[in-house]
């Protein structure tokens, strides 16, 4: 007991001294918590058309900025910054700490949440202001907002220190993981309505925890009868909370086992 609670004692220490590392770097702090934003502005301009019945293209593009967000400020910038750590030395004198894996997993994940939350309230409240966003009204859906929220921080953050094994070096990791990214965000829905993808497309994205993130947060940003254009007619919730919990723990077991603390 006394072990567990030295554990989480340890990651919350972490969790602040990786918040601020990560505030002294301007640049981190402007691409990770105002590109969505900015993202949001540009296809908000561009694309002002209705795609349904009360639903604008903003609207739409809402959910699928959080959901992406949720994945670039977690996977994208865990799989990015771990081999850095790993290649600067950084993680090596970590291992001469106190610290465990378990507290240095916890130190990461409370940073992504709290950047998320950040993140998340940015685009909501610009998304309001500036393009009549409708936010929801009723408890239930905030309810699925806020777990989609937290499962999908934590699944994120897992898989990025899972595939932070992948780089071989620091240098070459933004080059290894973005493409990746970038492929998973338009085969998800994210900047295109989904069903009007090629259904390969479709079907590819449907086994990865974006494209079910992205769904989940349609179902708390646009109308229940949507979910009728949705591929299967429904939003799916409980196979989307499903989909992501199996993408956690196989992180989870991955990041466990593989976890490297120096290249040797």
């Amino acid at each position: 007991m006394n072990s567990i609670v030295e554990t989480i004692r340890i990651g919350l220490l972490r969790s602040g001294l990786e918040l601020k590392q990560f505030l002294r770097q301007r640049e981190s702090v402007v691409f990770t918590l105002f590109f969505p934003v900015i993202l949001l502005f540009i296809f908000g301009t561009v694309f002002k058309d209705t795609i349904a019945p009360g639903v604008t293209f903003s609207q739409y593009f809402v959910a699928g900025m959080i959901a992406s967000g949720l994945v670039n400020t977690g996977f994208q910038q865990l799989a990015i910054t771990i081999p850095m750590e790993r290649d600067d030395g950084t993680l090596k004198r970590l291992r001469g700490t106190p610290m465990s894996v378990s507290s240095y997993f916890i130190g990461k994940a409370l940073l992504v949440t709290f950047l998320m939350i950040i993140q998340t309230a940015l685009l909501l409240f610009f998304g309001s202001v500036v393009f009549d966003l409708n936010l929801p009204t009723q408890a239930s859906l905030w309810w699925n907002f806020t777990w989609l929220v937290l499962l999908g921080s934590a699944c994120s953050t897992i898989l990025g220190i899972a595939f932070s094994i992948v780089p071989k070096s620091g240098r070459g990791a933004s080059a290894v993981v973005s493409p990746i990214v970038i492929i998973l965000q338009f085969f998800s829905g994210v900047f295109f309505v989904f069903t009007s993808l090629p259904s390969w497309m479709q079907q590819f994205a449907a086994l990865f925890p974006l494209k079910w993130l992205t769904q989940g947060m349609r179902s708390v940003f646009l109308p229940d009868d949507f979910a009728t254009q949705e591929v299967a007619g429904s939003w799916e919730i409980g196979k989307t909370a499903l989909v992501l919990v199996i993408w956690l723990l196989l992180g989870l077991i991955f990041a466990i086992k593989k976890f490297k603390w120096s290249r040797e």
